[in-house]
């Protein structure tokens, strides 16, 4: 089977025919992240529903900053009240490409990580732009449950995550992305897991990327470490049953 270890699907429409196609293509996990209060709560809605589907609570670090103090640890939470019902934190972290006062996004991401250790969670985590700075953070409190999701940082980054026994998501725009097909080559099978970002980051350059294509980031890897797609698929399986619940 395949896992879309990241996808937001309430901007995935009709949503009901995203899953459909997805289970055509032998789809049988896909995790729907949320970024703010709404998303939320149609994330857990979402996974009540369908038994391929489940929930990732956060929020996102430009939308955290729209957040009085109140309101996120109101949203925190609700996380915790939840726990039961997800499997993991995210999409959290740090962006300076979007937004801006890292020093406010490093306390909010820091929220976050100490609730995923709370509740024993793996944690999704949006660098973009922060990479060397989010890398810093997580390593003060020596967590492994850690996903760098669509990790765009330097190489010697990446080694560094590898060093620390984290894990990326490898997006399918690995068909023409060279950053995240070298990515692959230097992380060990054991670390990987394959996303779709959907809507976002098509395989094939078009719109509404969705979770049945994750099979394209799936067939690339296989591509580029020289083993069989059903390899890399029981691999993902395993990597996907030692860090989530």
């Amino acid at each position: 089977m395949f896992i879309d270890i990241h996808s937001h699907l309430e901007i995935c429409k009709p949503v009901n025919e995203k899953i459909e196609n997805a289970r055509k293509n032998n789809v049988k996990i896909i995790l729907t992240c949320g970024t703010d209060k709404k998303t939320n709560r149609f994330a857990l809605d979402l996974a009540k529903k369908f038994n391929e589907i489940k929930a990732c609570l956060g929020i996102y670090p430009c939308d955290a900053l729209k957040l009085s103090e109140k309101e996120l640890e109101q949203e925190i939470e609700f996380i915790r009240k939840n726990k039961t019902l997800i499997v993991g934190i995210g999409e959290v972290g740090l962006d300076l490409k979007e937004c801006s006062l890292i020093e406010k996004q490093k306390k909010n991401l820091e929220k976050f990580i100490k609730l995923a250790i709370e509740l024993d969670k793996p944690i999704i985590i949006h660098s973009r732009k922060a990479e060397e700075i989010a890398i810093e953070l997580l390593e003060k409190f020596n967590y492994k449950k850690i996903i760098m999701h669509c990790f765009s940082g330097k190489l010697k980054l990446v080694r560094r995550i590898i060093d620390n026994g984290w894990f990326f998501s490898i997006p399918t725009n690995i068909t023409y992305s060279q950053h995240f097909q070298k990515v692959v080559e230097i992380v060990p099978l054991e670390q990987l897991f394959c996303e779709t970002d959907s809507p976002f980051l098509h395989p094939f350059k078009k719109r509404n990327n969705e979770p049945a294509n994750v099979i394209e980031s799936y067939k690339k890897i296989a591509e580029i470490k020289k083993i069989s797609l059903k390899e890399i698929e029981k691999q993902v399986e395993e990597n996907y049953k030692r860090i989530f619940k």
